[in-house]
């Protein structure tokens, strides 16, 4: 409560600064003073640009909107080609995610046999990560002369991400039965010479009820291990609570939403053309680098934006 209240005095503090600066503004070019002419226009204009910046975090109200986000990867149709996707993918959002000021933590990865990952999930933490990063959910496709082909045949790949919000360690929105989980400890995979684990501080989380298996190796400590993954399966199930809320009944493990054909939410084609298409929103843009370097706002923002209206 006291987070929460602590986060309204910030925003009510943040809008009654903008309304005096507007007030200001506004009793300056009363004057009608030709001297103040330069230094009003700059500051309107300054105004003009912080107000379409509110009125985009104002559609930032959902319930988890303000939190911490959880972001996982699973490869998916493609071989080796969907691997070397979801590492791509892992590349552009831990890109987004410096560029505008998150702190990022890999919390769990699993290598492809040849190239890329086959699955990764990541903490990141900052004021509407999740808010952001729930535009997304779904399956990202890619189009592209495949370098793992000796051919060099054009190839589709076909990548999952999942974006949850990172629920406290004791958050009492999703109860837990100890009873209900069989916690395994194993050794930390890792390339080999001093980066392999001596000690079994990995942990493996089931939660039998639901099949729901989490995972984290990434910290040096069994305990932190240990709380990351009870923070994953919380998120998980948090997930699963408000996809039954809303009568969703695939979500999440077992039911997945199948990274193949036809269920993609945004294309990125780098042959024959340079395109990428959110195909909830119809926006894109034909320079594909731009956003796989982690230029995400605008298809972020047109999301958001359609969402509002829905």
């Amino acid at each position: 409560m006291s987070k929460t209240a602590a986060g309204l005095r910030e925003q009510v503090d943040d809008w009654r600064n903008f309304e005096r600066r507007l007030k200001d503004a506004t009793e300056l070019a009363g004057l009608d003073d030709e001297s103040l002419r330069a230094d009003l226009e700059t500051e309107i204009s300054t105004l003009e640009t912080e107000l379409e910046n509110r009125s985009f975090t104002a559609m930032l109200s959902g319930p988890y909107d303000t939190d911490d986000a959880l972001l996982a990867i699973h490869a998916g149709a493609g071989g080796t080609d969907s691997q070397d996707w979801a590492a791509m993918l892992m590349r552009m959002y831990l890109r987004w995610a410096e560029k505008n000021g998150y702190q990022t933590e890999i919390l769990d990865s699993s290598e492809g046999e040849e190239a890329g990952i086959k699955s990764a999930t990541i903490s990141i933490s900052g004021k509407y990560a999740y808010g952001y990063l729930r535009s997304e959910k779904g399956v990202h496709r890619l189009v592209r002369l495949s370098p793992f082909d000796a051919a060099h045949r054009r190839h589709t790949s076909f990548t999952l991400v999942e974006v949850l919000p990172q629920v406290a360690f004791d958050s009492p929105e999703v109860p837990i039965d100890p009873a209900d989980l069989k916690i395994d400890v194993f050794r930390s995979s890792g390339a080999g010479g001093q980066n392999v684990q001596k000690n079994a501080t990995a942990i493996r989380i089931t939660h039998l009820p639901s099949g729901i298996v989490v995972t984290c190796q990434n910290e040096r400590s069994q305990s932190q291990n240990r709380e990351f993954a009870m923070r994953i399966l919380r998120s998980r199930l948090l997930e699963i609570k408000k996809a039954e809320k809303d009568e969703e009944i695939a979500i999440l493990r077992g039911e997945y939403t199948k990274a193949e054909w036809g269920s993609q939410i945004r294309s990125y084609v780098i042959h024959p053309y340079q395109m990428v298409k959110d195909h909830r929103t119809e926006h894109e843009t034909g320079n594909t680098q731009a956003v796989l370097d982690g230029n995400l706002e605008e298809f972020m923002e047109a999301y958001l934006r359609q969402d509002r209206k829905l």
